[in-house]
């Protein structure tokens, strides 16, 4: 009876930590997506050549920034271009 009542009190810690790791993994995609269509305007438009800097990469490390960081990742990655920093 008891192993029984722990399997039960297990299974449901599992299944709460599962989905909360899944909603938080569902707002970092779609985090991640609006960071990459924002840049992907950003370099469509070439608002980068009005300060006459390149367009801004689109790679793995832009794309984490966006994704955890939202618009203000954004931000960072387009003031981090502008001074010069390499991303």
């Amino acid at each position: 009876m008891l192993e029984s009542l722990l399997g039960i009190v297990i299974a449901v810690i599992i299944a709460v930590l599962i989905y909360h790791l899944l909603k938080k993994a569902i707002y970092l995609v779609i985090n991640a997506i609006v960071g990459i269509v924002i840049l992907f305007l950003i370099n469509l438009l070439n608002i980068m050549a009005l300060f006459g800097r390149p367009e801004i990469p689109i790679n793995l490390i832009t794309v984490l920034i966006s994704a955890i960081g939202g618009i203000f990742g954004i931000a960072i990655v387009v003031l981090l271009h502008l001074l010069g920093v390499a991303l």
